[in-house]
């Protein structure tokens, strides 16, 4: 297909769904298994991370192309003509498989979020033996620098996205929050702790920035 057939099609889909009415429910009755191939296809990629199988595999795919069809059609204004409107739509349906098994993994996790075993941080590090006691020391530093430092819900979102892992938008999901609330309580709370470590000298103060 030529870009002048590629341009016909994606104006297709924006005018169809752009649309209220039989347009647009018929345009989305043809999306949806596209999008649906797209999230089994992604679905089945990540299964072996959680051994996910079966009818728990389809119902993420099924979500997660639903989801992705609602998103399609909120921001369908938005679609730029970059490239074929197929792929722009696969790419929500790709997200939202991602968001949904990852939700799943933290399901499943047996180590709580919110647990602060500061051993993983120093197990984090790859040295020499005769470095194990500096990596041991600064770990338990950022520990304190946590619990002397932080807010309580600072040390939440700290605690579950560096430590443990926790992807933001599943703590979110879990908090009821939203992703840029707790990237900004994150933001904070890495400027608070860093500000701790320098005092403690474990970390150099940043060069000064100087205006002309």
């Amino acid at each position: 297909m030529d870009k002048p057939e590629i341009d016909r099609e994606n104006d297709r889909w924006v005018q169809a769904l752009a649309t209220r009415g039989p347009s647009r429910e018929a345009a989305c009755s043809e999306l949806y298994p596209l999008l649906l191939r797209v999230g089994r296809a992604e679905a089945r990629r990540r299964a072996p991370l959680l051994h996910l199988d079966g009818p728990e595999l389809e119902d993420i795919a099924h979500q997660a192309a639903a989801d992705a069809l609602m998103a399609v059609c909120d921001r369908v204004a938005t679609f730029r003509g970059e490239a074929r409107f197929t792929t722009w739509a696969s790419k929500f349906v790709i997200f939202n498989v991602a968001t949904k098994v990852n939700r799943h993994f933290w399901q499943r996790h047996e180590v709580p979020y919110d647990e602060d075993d500061w051993s993983r941080l120093a197990a984090g590090f790859t040295s020499s033996p005769e470095d194990e006691a500096q990596v041991r020391e600064f770990a338990a530093a950022v520990s304190s620098a946590v619990d002397e430092a932080l807010s309580d819900r600072q040390r939440l979102v700290f605690v579950a996205t560096v430590l443990n892992g926790m992807p933001i938008d599943v703590l979110a999901t879990e908090l009821g929050s939203t992703r840029n609330s707790l990237y900004k309580v994150l933001f904070d709370a890495r400027k608070k702790l860093r500000a701790n470590l320098v005092a403690g000298g474990y970390l150099t103060p940043s060069p000064a920035v100087h205006s002309a």
